[in-house]
C-alpha cells in the first residue's frame, strides 16, 4: 500500500515544478509568474530555450528527428543536473512522445517533482497559435491528444479562462501541502 500524507521533506536536491501542456497552452507565462510568486530561488528552464541554442545550420528532414531527440535528452539531463545541484527548477515541457516521460522518470527523483497539467481548449489554442505567429499552424492540435495521455498529475490548471497569475498562485499554494506519493512516484511505479 502506498504511503499517503503530505510532503514535508523532499530530501536532497531541488524541487522540480514540471509544467506539461501543448504548445501555446500558457506554460511559459505560468513559469514567469511562478518566478515572481514563489519563495526562494527558482530557475525557469524552458525546452524552447534549448532549441534556440542550436546552431542555425540547415537541418535536413532526415537529420531532424535525431537532432530533436538529442536536444530533448540533453534538456532532461540539464534539468536533472540543476536539481541535483540543489536548485529549484520550473520546467515547461511537452510530453507528446512517451519516451520523453520515460526519460524524465529515469532521471528525476520522483519525490522532488510536482507534475502540473496545463490544459487549454483546442479553440483557444488555435487562436493563440495564430496570434503568436511563431509556431507551425496546427502544432497544438497535433499535440492535443498526446501530452496528457499518461493521465496523472499532482495538480491541473486550465488557462482557457484562468490567467497565468491565477494558475501560478494555485501552484504556489499547493506546494507546501502537496500529497504523496507524487504523480511522478506513481508513474515511476507503473513504468517499472
Amino acid at each position: 500500500m502506498p504511503e499517503t500524507g503530505t510532503v514535508t521533506d523532499a530530501g536532497s536536491g531541488g524541487l522540480i515544478v514540471f509544467l506539461n501542456g501543448t504548445s501555446s497552452s500558457g506554460k511559459s507565462s505560468i513559469a514567469g509568474e511562478l518566478l515572481l510568486t514563489l519563495d526562494g530561488t527558482y530557475f525557469h528552464m524552458p525546452v524552447d530555450a534549448f532549441h534556440a541554442m542550436r546552431s542555425r545550420r540547415e537541418v535536413t528532414p532526415e537529420e531532424l528527428p535525431g537532432v530533436l531527440r538529442r536536444t530533448w535528452r540533453g534538456f532532461h539531463r540539464a534539468v536533472a543536473g540543476m536539481a541535483a545541484g540543489g536548485n529549484n527548477v520550473v520546467v515547461d515541457h511537452v510530453l507528446s512522445e512517451p519516451w520523453r516521460l520515460r526519460d524524465c522518470l529515469a532521471l528525476f527523483p520522483p519525490r522532488n517533482v510536482v507534475l502540473v497539467g496545463v490544459h487549454c481548449s483546442l479553440a483557444e489554442l488555435r487562436r493563440r497559435e495564430r496570434a503568436r505567429g511563431d509556431r507551425p499552424e496546427g502544432l497544438a492540435a497535433r499535440q492535443f491528444g498526446l501530452v496528457h495521455a499518461h493521465g496523472r498529475y499532482d495538480l491541473e490548471c486550465d488557462t482557457t479562462e484562468a490567467s497565468a497569475a491565477e494558475c501560478a498562485r494555485r501552484i504556489r499554494d499547493f506546494l507546501p501541502r502537496r500529497p504523496f506519493p507524487t504523480a511522478f512516484e506513481q508513474l515511476a511505479a507503473v513504468s517499472r
